[in-house]
């Protein structure tokens, strides 16, 4: 049902965010080669549980007497097969298994991090596109107005109301209106063609969001967070796995130091005997007891033990610095949209109808434009700040449209 409703999105060339965060899932290279690395992960688990293979040798010549004087009769030729058959160390073997088995899980958290950081990128550069376009169409309706207020002047001017210079400040504020709106249409584009990237051309060249900069911010409280994410962060969940490897490679390297035994069999034909033996071949660490590997693999433990300790202590830090990003971009949205655009708003509009009547300058209503720009923008940012938030703190959670 949800492919079918992307596919409908698609087919209109309009994507909503989880759309596009599916489609990039599914088509960016990154998330290609992080598979890959899961599907190396368990063919390792395979190689790790074969059974060593026997080993054969074979043996053959002519059998002829050394000394010319001594006559046993016709020459004739001897063989000896030896079979070898490894016999594999059990706490070696189920170490080994292990090892590859949590190398597996590892994989797979990395692959959830990979779409976790992938799906967070691409919903933020979505809402990035959407505060260039609003940013675009802020300054197309600042050019439009200077525009008319500059038609206004050069009638004023014409019939010898106001000075030229009037004029003259109204072209340059029009072409200065003009360059910024130019620039956020480019910055526009260079947004589109981010997303475009992220998703490796999988979206339409002239594709359209259904999305807005005030769409609604839902998550659990802060305690219920911090509560579930060392259960759902990737890269908790990676050096958990890997912790484990570590420690299974420690047991790998210690049950290596026991002796190996080999079981042989020998087969020896002559024309006058055949003889069949039996008997086994030990590999005793009588000189070297793997010392440098043990070591190393303790090593490596503790360094992935002390990696994970600190991580879990950052991501926790991570996802309270970005909950107080939120916050304080929640609190700057609620102070713009409260009061601050809109006597903006009242005031260019009182100030356009007192210039139309002669009663204010152009001054004045630049003043007012500007003042209400400037506000118009850090609106749009602060929205665009609490979206990435979210967005942030649902990388953290790897929360994000699973398939």
């Amino acid at each position: 049902m949800i492919a079918s409703l992307d596919l409908a999105h698609a087919a209109s060339g309009k994507y909503t965010i989880e759309a596009i965060q599916r489609i990039g899932l599914q088509a960016n290279g990154l998330m290609q080669a992080a598979r890959a690395q899961v599907d190396i992960a368990e063919a390792d688990v395979v190689s790790a549980a074969a059974l060593p293979n026997p080993e054969v040798t074979v043996m053959a010549g002519p059998d002829s007497p050394r000394l010319p004087e001594i006559d046993t009769g016709p020459a004739s030729m001897q063989r000896q097969v030896t079979v070898s058959q490894p016999l594999e160390n059990p706490f070696v073997r189920s170490a080994r298994i292990g090892s590859a088995q949590a190398g597996v899980e590892a994989s797979r958290a990395n692959l959830e991090q990979v779409r976790a950081d992938l799906a967070a990128q691409l919903r933020v550069r979505t809402y990035e596109f959407l505060l260039r376009r609003g940013l675009a169409e802020m300054e197309s309706d600042i050019f439009n107005l200077m525009q008319e207020i500059q038609r206004r002047i050069k009638l004023s001017v014409d019939v010898g109301e106001v000075a030229r210079f009037e004029l003259i400040r109204a072209d340059t504020e029009v072409m200065t209106a003009a360059s910024r709106k130019e620039a956020a249409m480019l910055d526009t584009e260079r947004a589109r063609i981010a997303l475009l990237q992220l998703t490796a051309g999988a979206l339409e060249q002239g594709f359209d969001i259904e999305a807005s900069l005030t769409d609604p911010v839902e998550l659990p409280s802060l305690d219920a967070l911090r509560a579930d994410l060392p259960g759902s962060n990737p890269e908790i969940l990676r050096l958990e796995a890997e912790r484990d490897r570590a420690s299974l490679r420690i047991e790998q390297e210690r049950a290596a130091v026991l002796p190996s035994v080999d079981i042989l069999y020998s087969n020896y034909q002559d024309k006058q005997f055949t003889s069949n033996t039996v008997g086994l071949s030990l590999r005793i660490p009588l000189f070297y007891r793997r010392s440098g590997e043990i070591n190393a693999a303790i090593s490596d433990a503790a360094r992935v033990r002390e990696t994970l300790d600190y991580r879990r202590f950052e991501v926790v830090r991570l996802l309270e610095s970005a909950w107080q990003t939120m916050e304080i971009a929640r609190r700057r949205v609620e102070m713009f949209e409260g009061g601050i655009v809109r006597e903006a708003e009242s005031a260019l509009r009182v100030a356009e109808t007192a210039f139309r009547l002669g009663e204010r300058g152009f001054i004045e209503v630049l003043d007012t434009q500007r003042v209400l720009r400037n506000a118009r923008s850090e609106l749009l940012q602060a929205r665009f700040e609490l979206q990435a938030a979210a967005a942030e703190i649902d990388r953290l959670r790897a929360h994000y449209p699973k398939d």
